[in-house]
């Protein structure tokens, strides 16, 4: 990382400030991943460790910006004649929502995604999922939102390269996150454990759970969801977007 610096330094004009190219940046961003924090402290270096961290985080994501871009051109455009269909649909056919459409387009042997038919229907002005009977999704969260607790697995990349998966809440109510930890392997027993950790905590600040939302998450097994309905809370398992619509809202409100 010195000789590296030097480099640098030479190559520009004296009594100039250094400035590092993008290939400079990757390389001492590399370089210090693989040096024990405190070797890395007593070094003479002219970039601190929010640097490399920031240059950390680029790498990352020029890397998974490539990757996605990969061997695609782009999703196809929707055919006319399907975007007249859904609309014909959805105008003789006033109840029916888009997942409604979506399936009795399939019947008649047209193949496209439940999210093109939202897109369609919501730039046409019409409401993709039409209300029936009781509350709407909407009027539900805010009425019972300080009861309400979602849970979310995300993938992290750490600065050495390896991939933590972190369990995160938010609290409905309050808009509050909370990062219930991390790990490479989240196993039964640690996500069952984050559970009653969290509980704890909510006891301690006076805060009573009614429903948690989760997605189908493989992580989030019925011995977590265990933990949550033992304390009376009631777990709802989202299916994606669009999903709380298909919920009996009736029966959450009561």
């Amino acid at each position: 990382m010195l000789r590296d610096q030097l480099a640098v330094a030479e190559r520009e004009r004296p009594r100039a400030r250094s400035r590092l190219t993008w290939p400079d940046r990757a390389w001492l961003a590399l370089l210090a991943g693989t040096l024990p924090a405190g070797r890395l402290a007593a070094m003479r270096l002219f970039i601190t460790p929010g640097t490399i961290l920031r240059w950390h985080q680029d790498i990352v994501r020029r890397r998974w910006d490539r990757r996605s871009r990969r061997g695609r051109s782009g999703r196809p455009a929707t055919h006319r004649k399907v975007r007249s269909e859904v609309l014909r649909l959805a105008r003789e056919n006033e109840s029916w929502g888009y997942r409604r459409i979506h399936g009795e387009l399939a019947g008649l042997g047209i193949t496209v995604a439940p999210s093109t038919v939202w897109e369609i229907l919501k730039r046409a002005g019409i409401e993709p999922a039409p209300r029936r009977d009781g509350p709407g999704w909407a009027e539900f969260l805010g009425s019972q939102a300080r009861g309400i607790l979602a849970l979310y697995f995300f993938p992290a990349d750490l600065l050495n390269g390896t991939k933590v998966y972190v369990l995160a809440a938010i609290e409905h109510g309050t808009r509050r996150i909370r990062i219930l930890g991390a790990t490479g392997h989240p196993v039964q027993a640690w996500v069952v454990q984050q559970a009653r950790n969290l509980l704890m905590d909510l006891e301690d600040a006076g805060t009573r759970v009614k429903f948690v939302i989760h997605d189908r998450d493989a992580n989030f097994t019925l011995a977590f969801d265990d933990v949550f309905m033992a304390s009376g809370a009631r777990v709802i398992r989202s299916a994606g977007p669009g999903a709380p619509d298909e919920f009996d809202h009736g029966t959450l409100d009561r």
